[in-house]
């Protein structure tokens, strides 16, 4: 996992090498890596979706199984790192010696936390111009507050990178210039003009691990000068799965020099499946916590991480085995459905190649053919022995566009793809305006949407004309209002009543969504029509007061009602609460919401002025500065609808010299006059 362009793909790549796995390396800017098959990867040298593969490496004279993922690192396909997170056991971050700890290094990271993956670092590029391994070892102290412990430190610099130091075993790797595949290297003394630094680092080391490890710290006590390898690498271990250290060690993957020492760490340091340990769920039959043992003799349970569509085998589900074994024309159970599925065949994955298997065991990563209603995130079990694994959260999209086929022959082809690449990403969006009849597709960013046009063009042969990008504004309330609804339908025969007394209001501080809160006593309203209350709420919510955009949030507060025990009924109460809505929810002061990105951009000192007042044209705040490789690193907040376009713009006013980043970071309240705007347009539908 890393930032654009810290080198991901091509350190997969020499680590297929290096296992065997691969007999010739691929490389990202020749469009052959093996992990970016997509043709669009290929064309652009940029990771779109995370390929997964299995590699075998020999360690302490023992053979190793590593299942690996190869995520993307721009923003837009940031969905492909959360699934991949979730149900991996460890993680290999990704630094550019030159770059450090860049935007979507720190996203990457706060992803990790929230899934308490244990990592390891890989300061890469060190042969480039500008890199500074120690530089990058404070930026993650400073930025992602890790406690980054270099295991390693390199011979050189830039021009100069000649090999690495081992600080556990204190020995010199020397890579050979003219072995242009990397894999001579010779072991030697440390240098003397380093031995003193070398030293030093190595003390850092055993105190750092003595400040989280009580078995070495009493040793640290006794007689640090004789802790040996062999402890300090155990102590390693253990400080690594329980996150409290991150090992940093360093290269170049493209000049093929410390991947097999990165290996030799990957198995060392990071968990097994048997380290991490049984995996927790609730029994959906009373809602118990229950776990599951890494164990093949256990009851099966698996979890469901990426839909891809194969043109040769179809639907492919990619799924971790957290324990049991799954065997090809298999019957399970999904939990989210209640249905049972057959697995109709079981593959393991290289990139987008399969390798049909009989049978997959516990901490596997497969694909699988066969099963139709299945959701990202979904739980797959043995069918006597339910369990639901926690889920995953996915960013909502934050741009739209309307798109249409070019021929009408195509409308049925479009609806079917849409469909598909839906079911593929969790975070693109497809749905009908209602006013215009427009098809609208919602993604995380203009590069998001642009490949899933292309994709659409390529992989489902339809063509199709783009409408200009449009934000995903929202709407919230800013104050409470108390209103009463009355429902009352007499249509001869059995008729329609509904009364119901709520207080609307912004939700509590964190809370996205609809909270409803029921204060109904003394039964004036029955309990079996309280549920439907907050269905009417819920669905009133994606049509907010002011020009229709849905809510952000919302708190509904039930507090009295009454009914007729004739008349009454569910869907009474749930159109009265819609009704109630429609009508008030004006009254609670709504304002326009709209994403701001996060935006870092890097520039040449004379460009300074320029980018920050192009920044002010577009309502951005400058937030923070500072230098980096003789550069400036400019931190802004800029609202989406300032920032389309803005790549082209900033190589204007730089001359080409500057780059950007951005990501989404929160959703604003729009200015007064901007917003009555967006109200214009929307209402009059001026596109």
């Amino acid at each position: 996992m890393a930032h654009i362009d810290a080198g991901k793909t091509t350190t997969t790549e020499r680590i297929l090498y290096y296992t065997g796995r691969t007999h010739r390396m691929g490389e990202v800017h020749n469009g052959n890596a093996q992990m970016d098959w997509m043709v669009q990867e290929q064309e652009r040298g940029i990771t779109i979706t995370s390929a997964a593969t299995t590699a075998y490496w020999k360690y302490n004279n023992e053979d190793y199984k590593i299942n690996i993922i190869d995520t993307p690192g721009h923003v837009d396909f940031t969905v492909e790192v959360e699934r991949a997170l979730r149900i991996l056991d460890g993680a290999v971050a990704v630094f550019c010696g030159v770059g450090g700890v860049e935007p979507q290094s720190e996203t990457v990271w706060r992803q990790a936390d929230r899934y308490k993956v244990p990592r390891i670092a890989f300061v890469n590029k060190m042969d480039r111009s500008g890199a500074d391994f120690y530089s990058v070892v404070q930026q993650m102290k400073d930025k992602l507050h890790a406690n980054a412990v270099p295991i390693q430190i390199p011979i050189g610099s830039e021009d100069g990178f000649s090999g690495i130091i081992d600080l556990i075993n204190m020995q010199a790797f020397i890579y050979a210039e003219d072995d242009l595949l990397g894999a001579k290297y010779q072991i030697q003394e440390i240098p003397e003009d380093m031995m003193g630094e070398t030293e030093e680092w190595r003390a850092g080391l055993v105190e750092a691990l003595a400040d989280v490890d009580d078995t070495l710290l009493e040793r640290f006590i006794d007689d640090n000068e004789s802790i040996t390898a062999d402890e300090i690498v155990l102590a390693l271990r253990k400080t690594v799965i329980t996150g409290n250290v991150i090992p940093v060690l360093c290269g170049s993957a493209f000049k093929n020099k410390g991947i097999q020492s990165l290996l030799n760490a990957i198995t060392a340091y990071l968990p097994s499946p048997l380290d991490v340990g049984a995996v927790t769920g609730t029994d959906p039959r009373n809602e118990e916590k229950i776990t599951r043992d890494p164990d093949n003799d256990g009851p099966l349970s698996a979890l469901v991480f990426k839909i891809a569509t194969d043109p040769y085998v179809g639907r492919l589900v990619f799924i971790r085995i957290y324990s049991g074994i799954l065997h090809a024309g298999d019957t399970i159970l999904n939990v989210r459905t209640g249905k049972r599925e057959r697995i109709n065949r079981l593959y393991q994955m290289h990139a987008n190649k399969q390798n049909p298997k009989e049978s997959v065991s516990a901490g596997d990563i497969c694909a699988v053919v066969g099963l139709k209603d299945l959701k990202t995130g979904d739980t797959l079990c043995a069918i006597h022995k339910p369990i639901l694994l926690e889920s995953m959260d996915f960013p909502e999209p934050v741009l739209g566009v309307a798109i249409e086929p070019k021929t009408q022959a195509d409308v049925d082809k479009l609806s079917l793809a849409l469909q598909k690449l839906a079911e593929e990403d969790p975070t693109f969006q497809v749905k009908i305006d209602p006013d215009s009849g427009q098809t609208i597709i919602n993604g995380m960013g203009e590069l998001h949407l642009e490949i899933l046009v292309d994709r659409l063009r390529r992989e489902f042969d339809v063509e199709c004309n783009q409408g200009a990008p449009q934000v995903a504004y929202k709407e919230a309330l800013t104050t409470t209002f108390e209103l009463r609804e009355v429902f009352r339908k007499q249509t001869g025969g059995r008729g329609k009543f509904a009364d119901i007394t709520v207080e609307l209001s912004p939700a509590d501080n964190g809370i996205r969504g609809l909270q409803f809160v029921n204060e109904v006593k003394g039964g004036n309203i029955p309990k079996e029509f309280i549920p439907a209350v907050e269905k009417g709420f819920l669905e009133a919510m994606s049509n907010g007061p002011l020009a229709g955009f849905p809510m952000e949030n919302l708190k509904a507060v039930l507090k009295d009602g009454s009914f007729h025990p004739v008349d009454s009924d569910s869907l009474s109460f749930e159109i009265a609460a819609r009704q109630a809505f429609r009508r008030f929810a004006g009254k609670c002061n709504p304002v326009i919401l709209e994403p701001v990105m996060a935006t870092e951009v890097v520039t040449p000192e004379e460009y300074v002025g320029e980018v920050i007042s192009d920044f002010n044209r577009r309502r951005g705040k400058v937030e923070g500065m500072e230098s980096k490789a003789g550069l400036r690193v400019i931190r802004a907040k800029v609202p989406l609808a300032e920032r389309f376009g803005y790549v082209t713009i900033l190589r204007t006013l730089t001359s080409g010299r500057a780059t950007s980043t951005m990501e989404f970071s929160h959703y604003e309240e729009v200015p007064a006059e901007i917003a009555k705007r967006i109200i214009e347009i929307t209402k009059g539908k001026i596109l």
